[in-house]
């Protein structure tokens, strides 16, 4: 008989539990990749909204002065060089009022977002948030196949778009943290929250490749693809390990009754479980005997295919006592440590999305670069990002101090900014540097506040077992923070009218302020002599 292969090896190693756990990171990581790859065109298109006319004009005075040239052909004869309603001076003002409609609707629509999702079933409401949220993306990408230049019809879209994708976070986290105990969690999220920049550099690159010829393709290839992961989503997620059980009754053994009513829940909660007794074992369970033996239905789960005995304790079926209720917004807030952190979130995210938003543009303006180049150029900048994320996990894991991991990057990413603003001036090598590293420090904090420490402060110890506050303190923390993401790029829009200075100036503003919030919490975790991450404090509790 020949040898089994090491890889084969390596994927039998792995427990049913774990194929699960790997399966849902995988998933939930391409879902939320998704809705920020819709999220970015807006920026890349910019430049393309409102162009450098002077080129293209001297190309018409050259055309209209030779009799026997033809004219130049153009889809949009009515558009001149750049499109309306985009082609008038204050065209800032207009572009960072675009922004600010779908991210203050974000902002709105976020904090009712985490308290509909802990009531509704998560699949189902993620699976609507993201087929409504592809048909608005594809919308405002038809606004140039139908040649619209009404202002209020693209604010409309950003609106209504902004609306729908607060349905994304809170389910994906919650999700998360429902299958991923409190061990590593630094490290862990960390990883999975690389999505966001992973979703940015596919953006940017998918947007980038039509963004010159026919820009509203840069919009409806991103709106098909959060559709289709939308549909995915409805096939393929599991909300809860819980939910495992009732289709395991249900398969395990054709032809016998199962009382699979007593095992369903809503969002993984169930109506009935079993206590182990720890003292003595009496006997032994085989798997051909599971299926008559029904009080060991847990263990059957776990059970090998073959005839292998495995020891078993007594088991008693108790009857919980109720379901537990979803948390109100008041009591979330009074959870130690979130309202430190979502306002901290405030600013810190004000300082990533007016990257997101403008840094494209920027780039062309400073750099005078085309499109297509700023838009790929600016992928550095979240590459720097998912760097700066890990580390963030990784550093408060193994300092078990998440403020003061967050306030230090915070500390170096306002100078480090200030350096950008400068040395972006002087050529394409140290420009791609200081990108990798602003990436780094300015998505680093956001990056921790919006994964570990929101799944800290859902499952807090105060909180007694309550996993069902998780939804809508994820939704608090980012909601306020969705508050600065508005203001953000709104604020730089005014701001960049009198330079790009100011907007600098700006950023690095909210990057103190960001910090002042949290000396509280980390001259707190300094004076600790048992500093430890919550995940490990708490994790003897669970």
């Amino acid at each position: 008989m020949a040898p089994v292969p090491p890889g084969i090896r390596l994927l039998v190693s792995f427990d049913r539990d774990q194929w699960y756990r790997a399966f849902t990171f995988i998933l939930t990581f391409l879902l939320y990749t998704s809705f920020h790859l819709s999220r970015k065109p807006i920026s890349i298109v910019k430049s393309e909204l409102h162009k450098n006319c002077t080129s293209f004009n001297e190309l018409a005075t050259i055309a209209t002065s030779n009799i026997q040239q033809p004219s130049l052909p153009s889809l949009h004869t009515d558009r001149d060089c750049s499109w309306k309603p985009f082609d008038k001076n204050n065209y800032k003002q207009l572009l960072g009022a675009m922004d600010y409609s779908f991210l203050c609707a974000y902002a709105v629509g976020m904090y009712l977002s985490g308290i509909i999702g802990e009531r509704l079933p998560i699949r189902l409401y993620l699976t609507v948030g993201m087929l409504t949220s592809g048909l608005f993306t594809c919308l405002f990408g038809l606004g140039y196949m139908y040649n619209i230049h009404s202002l209020g019809f693209y604010i409309f879209v950003q609106v209504a778009n902004g609306l729908v994708q607060t349905t994304g976070w809170p389910s994906v986290v919650t999700c998360i943290g429902n299958w991923f105990g409190k061990g590593r969690r630094g490290l862990i999220m960390g990883l999975w929250n690389s999505h966001t920049s992973v979703g940015n550099i596919l953006g940017s690159l998918i947007a980038g490749y039509w963004v010159s010829s026919n820009w509203g393709m840069s919009f409806i290839v991103p709106g098909l693809l959060i559709a289709a992961m939308g549909v995915v989503c409805f096939l393929f997620l599991i909300e809860h390990p819980n939910d495992l059980k009732t289709i395991y009754a249900k398969y395990s053994s054709p032809g016998k009754s199962v009382p699979t009513k007593s095992w369903n829940g809503k969002n993984g909660h169930t109506e009935v479980y079993l206590q182990y007794n720890d003292n003595k074992s009496q006997g032994f369970l085989c798997h051909k005997d599971s299926v008559q033996n029904r009080k060991s239905y847990d263990l059957e789960l776990l059970l090998p295919r073959d005839n292998v005995c495995v020891p078993v304790q007594p088991i008693v079926v108790v009857k919980s006592e109720s379901e537990p209720s979803a948390i109100s917004f008041m009591g979330a807030l009074r959870i130690p440590g979130v309202i430190e952190f979502s306002l901290c979130l405030l600013f810190a995210k004000l300082v990533s999305y007016t990257f997101l938003f403008w840094l494209p543009l920027y780039i062309t303006k400073a750099a005078h670069l085309d499109a297509k180049r700023a838009g790929d150029l600016s992928t550095l900048f979240d590459v720097g990002g998912i760097v700066g994320g890990i580390l963030a996990g990784v550093i408060s894991d193994k300092l078990g101090m998440r403020a003061t991991t967050c306030a230090v990057m915070l500390l170096l990413a306002a100078p480090t900014l200030y350096g950008f603003s400068m040395i972006s001036e002087f050529g394409l090598g140290p420009t791609i540097g200081m990108l990798l590293v602003c990436g780094g420090l300015v998505n680093g904090p956001y990056a921790l506040i919006t994964t570990a420490v929101s799944a800290d402060l859902g499952t807090h110890k105060c909180l007694k077992g309550n996993a069902r506050a998780l939804s809508t303190v994820t939704a608090i923390i980012d909601g306020t923070g969705s508050v600065g993401a508005a203001l953000g790029p709104l604020l730089a829009g005014l701001l960049s009218a009198g330079g790009w200075n100011q907007v600098f100036y700006m950023l690095m503003a909210a990057d103190f302020l960001a910090l002042l919030l949290l000396l509280r919490l980390m001259a707190k975790e300094l004076a600790s002599s048992k500093s430890r991450p919550i995940s490990a404090v708490e994790l003897k509790e669970h």
